[in-house]
């Protein structure tokens, strides 16, 4: 049996649809609801990583895991959760697979902790960062997360570990923070921007790239699961002239973005409970290069990502099909 916890997530969706698609046997663990598309092929267990009991039923005659689930906001209105979603319930889910005899486990972290101050960008698969470097309580908590995973690889358990860029492409029901921003562009809500750097890969090609490590991956080696290293005014401009709009062109001061981000924060904190407009993390993380070198990983794992265009325009006709956006009136 092949499990994959946050299965209903945007990366992990596509990665159970893939395995279905090799005539895998599937289980999923998570706490959404399962995806129609799946027409009863999927064993699906509803659950939260949190409860180590629940994550004992998950991973029960598990030869595979994929670990997944995590809360990937940049805000909760609990900080505390954090640690407890991504840290704590990574151990949990680490520690019950190898209990169960789990061959390989693929533990999925994030891009946002491989970078620093002092970065500018190149390869990160011999990288361990510092903790004194981590951006915010989400940052800390993944960096908690995989420091467990690789003391575990680096013990000798068969714990391999895989670390996604931005995902792009169709399907996020959940609508993650990129495709959020995203989104505004198209439909012209972003009335400005910040300076960044990012990479970016095509959700597809990310759950390949998982699926690969699972196959030929080294334990305790970090593999980047990433393509195309972007300007965030590019991305923008980019969007906008597939939806025939103007991109957004004033630039937002640092200082101006950060005040912003503590003031949506506490409204979001005292008043509505509600996703901020803008976090202090992500504000932040503006500051910091996350533009990457995967030639390595993608060489090892022989993957040969698609046109990031490729995706946007996969991205956009998802997004009409879902009424989330109108497309434009040339077509």
């Amino acid at each position: 049996m092949n499990l994959v916890t946050g299965g209903c997530g945007f990366i992990g969706s596509h990665l159970v649809e893939l395995l279905l698609a090799r005539g895998l046997p599937v289980r999923v663990f998570d706490k959404s609801d399962p995806m129609t598309s799946w027409n009863g092929e999927v064993e699906y267990i509803h659950g939260d990583i949190r409860d180590r009991d629940a994550v004992r039923l998950a991973v029960a005659n598990c030869e595979h895991v994929w670990h997944l689930a995590a809360n990937p906001n940049l805000w909760t209105r609990r900080r505390s959760d954090f640690d407890q979603v991504n840290h704590v319930g990574t151990i949990h889910v680490l520690e019950e697979a190898l209990r169960a005899g789990a061959q390989r486990v693929v533990h999925t972290s994030t891009e946002s902790i491989l970078t620093s101050k002092r970065f500018q960008g190149g390869r990160v698969e011999d990288l361990r960062p510092k903790r004194e470097d981590m951006v915010g309580p989400y940052c800390r908590s993944k960096f908690d997360a995989e420091a467990f995973a690789f003391q575990l690889a680096d013990a000798g358990h068969p714990i391999l570990v895989a670390s996604p860029t931005l995902p792009i492409g169709p399907g996020d029901r959940g609508i993650s923070p990129p495709t959020r921003m995203s989104l505004a562009c198209a439909r012209g809500e972003l009335p400005a921007y910040l300076d960044c750097r990012f990479n970016m890969m095509d959700v597809r090609d990310i759950a390949l790239g998982l699926v690969r490590v699972l196959e030929r991956g080294i334990p305790g080696r970090r593999y980047l699961l990433g393509a195309w290293n972007v300007e965030l005014k590019d991305w923008l401009d980019l969007v906008a002239s597939k939806m025939g709009r103007k991109a957004p062109s004033f630039r937002v001061p640092y200082a101006l973005a950060w005040l912003a981000g503590i003031f949506s924060e506490c409204w979001a904190d005292y008043v509505s409970g509600k996703m901020p407009q803008a976090t202090v993390t992500g504000v932040r993380l503006t500051r910091y290069t996350m533009h990457f070198d995967p030639s390595r990983s993608l060489a090892e794992l022989g993957i040969d990502p698609r046109p990031l265009e490729e995706s946007l325009d996969d991205f956009l006709q998802d997004a009409f099909d879902k009424g989330w956006i109108l497309k434009p009136a040339s077509g």
